[in-house]
């Protein structure tokens, strides 16, 4: 469940985070959203995926830290094991609200990063200004917002030249059974290579080239989950 309530200086005037990253703190995920202007930054750790969303556009970009429900392969003793964390991540425990069309920042008092007065990070100044903290929150979420307005965009693009395909990857764990991970798509890649000039000059117009190839390339990190899982996995046994 969430409490999300818009932040103020007054009622959350000795309001703290935890900052800190593991399981404890929400952060037992196989996934979380990604937007096309950091997939540079997140190849070089996960793979980004797309999976199926009801609303419109009809997929939504994510970078995966699992193989399975629940699991995030990156949270270790020493917290977040990789040199970027993800937007959507960072964020927490904060989300975009609206009123009308003014875009304001919420707080979500449910969550478990919500920490005791003089534990973590302080929010607001004892003068009710913002701490750095907080304006770093706000330039993440007003990163993510304008992401997601030019989202739809991209993934419009995607479609309009067939560049997404369904995959499943059978996985052998350190027991010898077998472990599936399904219901996601990646790029086509032949599909992308198969495009005219034209195409790509209108994909690299628009500023989606680059992601694409950003996508395209992640997906070697699909072996560094499973080595990380059979680690992980070796170490528990």
């Amino acid at each position: 469940m969430t409490r999300p309530v818009l932040l103020n200086n007054v009622a959350h005037h000795e309001l703290h985070i935890h900052t800190q990253h593991g399981a404890a703190y929400g952060d037992a995920l196989m996934s979380a959203l990604a937007i096309p202007d950091e997939f540079r930054s997140l190849q070089a750790h996960y793979p980004i995926v797309f999976q199926r969303v009801a609303a419109s556009p009809g997929f939504q970009p994510v970078a995966l830290f699992g193989l399975q429900a629940g699991q995030n392969l990156f949270l270790g003793p020493r917290g977040w094991d990789a040199h970027y964390i993800p937007l959507d991540v960072q964020r927490q425990p904060f989300l975009v609200g609206f009123s009308g069309d003014e875009v304001l920042v919420h707080v979500d008092l449910d969550s478990p990063r919500i920490a005791a007065p003089g534990m973590g990070e302080r929010v607001f100044l004892p003068h009710g200004g913002k701490t750095v903290y907080l304006e770093r929150i706000n330039t993440v979420l007003a990163t993510m917002h304008d992401g997601m307005q030019r989202l739809p965009d991209f993934i419009g693009a995607l479609l309009k030249h067939e560049l997404l395909e369904s995959f499943v990857l059978d996985v052998e764990q350190p027991d010898g059974s077998q472990g599936r991970l399904a219901g996601f798509h990646t790029i086509h890649e032949e599909r992308l290579a198969r495009l005219s000039g034209a195409a790509l000059q209108a994909l690299q117009e628009a500023g989606h080239l680059m992601a694409i190839y950003m996508a395209v390339a992640s997906m070697s990190r699909l072996r560094d989950l499973i080595e990380r899982q059979a680690s992980q996995q070796g170490h528990q046994g």
